[in-house]
């Protein structure tokens, strides 16, 4: 039930508050338009080796009169584990998720609309070996369970000509987590983590025929977000208690005119574990000399917050050690400032449509956190303190074209040239006769795509598809405990970071529906996904792996079939 994806490059704390400081995805799901079904299965198999099941549905209902409407989904996906070099440790875990939703809006009076949202999601992930055993049983076992609720409440209330519209929300998520991350058969492992999120807030936006110079767009809002958490390790003795509150403002503008739009605005947060409140304001100018050719500048900001809480306390767990983090005096929240410039040229040349981007960017991270290492405690537990380091940019530039020829084909293709980079020498290793790095890990100096499809014959359509990820840094930490004397594994005995290959992911598709009459319809699929199965070589084997060691494509090659039931 997702409408559309966003894909904000640079800092987005203008519009979203907290932890939007490098870029932002924005998944807009969509209202019920009209009365639809779908049900749909896909069957695939990874290399040969492992199974996984998809099961999905959902329908719409939509009055006559759009007075209400409703819409619903489920998915269920079960996956075996999978064991990429066959050393009996899986490289993908094994998964078992089911998710329920529903949406429904009602239209009280013309110029009213009060929306409802629920989702819950019920999802178990298991890696490691022994998978018929119990967690403590095993050699590694990294396992956590979901269970997640959450919903919204949204009214709507239009004035003169729906040029002006208020609206008032409220929303809330409860996440209960159980989870083990240990080796070694450690009982000590076990983890329970709640999390209590809320938000209430109201915003108002309203068309202007003018404001100052030009026609405007006035967006004002406010809210109010409170997360309560509760982390507990009762074998390593850590019993972890975080809340966060937010107050936020924010007012944007924008003025539209003939060939020029300015867009300014600011957003204005209280963090309770910020010392001062943080401003974040943004600018966009957007230019369009004709129909076909369009400029836009743009200057955001971001920040994230300092917290306690993080995944890595489970799963340092791994190597039977636990962790205490503690927040260093004085710490400030990471900012960022990003710049970008583009040029977007769009044309039709005959029957084809086509369109040409290139952007420039620039962000600038400042305070970045890093975790720093202060000692133990009397449980043992190793303290860590966070803290601010350096800074850090990433800058390139990026190219996107498209061609269509209407429905019948068309072609996407996009090339991303860019580097990370640290400030300073930064630390990344325990062993402080490893060197530091200015590389920021797992970030490819290159990557691009394309997108292929085309449907040369009526009711037949296919696609094709691959993404380039280019060499990275990766970090290959050494095993921390004495290796038996004829384990028949080899190991790294030093940390070192690794510079891996590319690869290349190609993706294939084709589909064939049957219509069996007009408000019935049958969809057959199939094809192959990572056709020429790029995946990691060297991977680590055995009980004392490094099992955060790994990079590039997430699955092997991956055959799959699949039917749909729609109207």
């Amino acid at each position: 039930m997702i409408d559309r994806v966003e894909v904000v490059r640079g800092g987005g704390s203008a519009l979203f508050g907290a932890n939007a400081v490098g870029g932002t995805i924005n998944i807009i799901t969509k209202d019920p338009v009209n009365n639809s079904f779908q049900v749909a299965s896909t069957l695939s198999n990874m290399n040969g080796k492992v199974w996984e099941q998809y099961m999905g549905a959902n329908a719409s209902l939509v009055s006559q009169d759009n007075v209400y409407g409703i819409a619903v989904y489920q998915s269920y996906r079960n996956r075996n584990p999978y064991d990429a070099d066959d050393d009996g440790f899986s490289e993908i875990g094994k998964l078992n998720m089911n998710t329920f939703g529903i949406r429904t809006y009602y239209r009280p009076t013309q110029f009213g609309r009060l929306s409802l949202e629920y989702h819950t999601t019920n999802e178990f992930r298991r890696g490691g070996n022994k998978f018929d055993l119990e967690p403590f049983e095993t050699d590694i076992t990294e396992q956590t369970k979901h269970v997640i609720n959450s919903g919204g409440l949204t009214y709507d209330l239009f004035w003169k000509e729906y040029k002006h519209k208020l609206s008032f929300f409220t929303s809330a998520q409860h996440v209960d987590r159980n989870s083990y991350y240990g080796a070694q058969q450690d009982p000590n492992a076990y983890g329970k983590t709640k999390d209590l999120t809320w938000v209430v807030g109201g915003m108002y936006s309203g068309n202007f025929d003018k404001v100052l110079f030009a026609p405007s767009q006035f967006t004002a809002g406010i809210e109010y977000q409170n997360d309560d958490l509760h982390d507990v390790m009762t074998g390593y003795n850590r019993d972890l208690k975080q809340v966060v509150r937010i107050a936020s403002a924010y007012i944007q503008n924008e003025w539209k005119m003939d060939k020029l739009s300015l867009l300014a605005g600011f957003r204005l947060d209280e963090h309770n574990l910020i010392e001062n409140p943080i401003f974040s304001p943004r600018v966009n100018m957007l230019y369009k000399p004709s129909d076909k050719v369009q400029a836009r500048l743009t200057w955001s900001t971001g920040f994230r917050a300092p917290q306690a809480y993080d995944e890595d306390l489970h799963i340092t767990a791994v190597g039977g050690e636990g962790v205490l983090i503690s927040l260093a005096d004085g710490l400030k929240p990471e900012k960022s400032n990003s710049y970008s410039g583009s040029i977007d040229w769009s044309s039709s040349i005959g029957h084809f449509q086509t369109n040409l981007l290139i952007e420039g960017f620039y962000t600038s991270l400042d305070d970045v956190f890093y975790l720093q290492n202060i000692g133990t405690d009397a449980n043992g537990n190793s303290l860590q303190e966070r803290r601010n380091g350096s800074g850090a940019e990433v800058y390139g530039v990026n190219l996107d074209g498209k061609i269509a020829h209407g429905r019948d084909a068309s072609l996407q293709v996009g090339f991303t040239v860019q580097r990370s980079r640290y400030k300073e020498l930064t630390s990344w290793s325990e062993d402080e006769s490893v060197a530091g790095t200015r590389n920021m890990p797992r970030t490819p100096d290159c990557y691009g795509y394309f997108t292929f499809t085309a449907a040369p014959f009526k009711n037949f359509d296919l696609s094709l598809s691959g993404v380039y990820t280019g060499r990275m840094h990766v970090p290959h930490f050494a095993p921390t405990d004495e290796i038996p004397a004829g384990f028949p594994y080899q190991y790294i005995t030093k940390d070192e970071m690794v510079h891996t290959p590319d690869f290349f992911d190609f993706n294939t598709k084709v589909n064939y529906t049957f219509v069996l009459n007009e408000h019935m319809k049958i969809q057959l699929n199939g094809g192959v996904q990572n056709m020429f199965n790029a995946f990691q070589k060297d991977l680590d084997k055995g009980t004392y792996r490094d099992s955060g060691y790994f990079y590039g494509p997430t699955q092997p090659r991956t055959y799959f079939v699949g039917i749909k039931l729609f109207n």
